[in-house]
């Protein structure tokens, strides 16, 4: 529910600023929400654990970054969002984090196993299906970007394909 407060959130943002092509927005979200995601989970517990506390500490660190660009270029508004959804993503992360300590210790062998799996596998953001209806390669132009304005990093954790 939090997660979709943050992407209404950034919507309305967008919305009141002006600058951006909404119906082009809206019809990417709804691409996305078509495609699904798969993080390669498998329904497993441990998997999914693991797995979302890397995605969570992954989006406080573009979240924290956004923030901190807003703020140099003087958008004080997002920056306050972006920082306030970064803190939400850093709760989040302590959460899953401890979650998985648990496991490490209630069942290390599982564990373990879990952890090297997903590790293979490498982590998948949740968007890595963007679609905009034109570009088959949005994704990774999102993420070129994103990682040349130093709002993202990781090329080693996350697969984006």
């Amino acid at each position: 529910a939090e997660e979709n407060r943050h992407g209404d959130l950034l919507n309305k943002y967008l919305y009141l600023s002006g600058r951006v092509d909404m119906r082009q927005i809206e019809k990417t979200i709804q691409y996305l929400i078509g495609s699904g995601m798969d993080p390669r989970t498998e329904n497993s517990p441990y998997l999914g654990f693991i797995y979302t506390s890397f995605q969570e500490r992954a989006t406080f660190i573009s979240h924290g970054n956004t923030a901190r660009h807003a703020k140099e270029h003087g958008d004080l508004k997002l920056a306050q969002i972006c920082g306030i959804i970064a803190s939400d993503e850093k709760r989040h992360e302590t959460a899953y984090t401890k979650i998985v300590e648990k496991l490490f210790e209630i069942d290390p062998d599982g564990t373990v196993l879990a952890f090297a799996d997903m590790m293979k596998k490498k982590i998948s953001m949740p968007a890595h299906l963007m679609y905009d209806g034109q570009d088959d390669n949005l994704f990774e132009h999102f993420s070129a970007v994103a990682q040349a304005f130093g709002c993202v990093h990781g090329q080693g954790l996350c697969r984006h394909t």
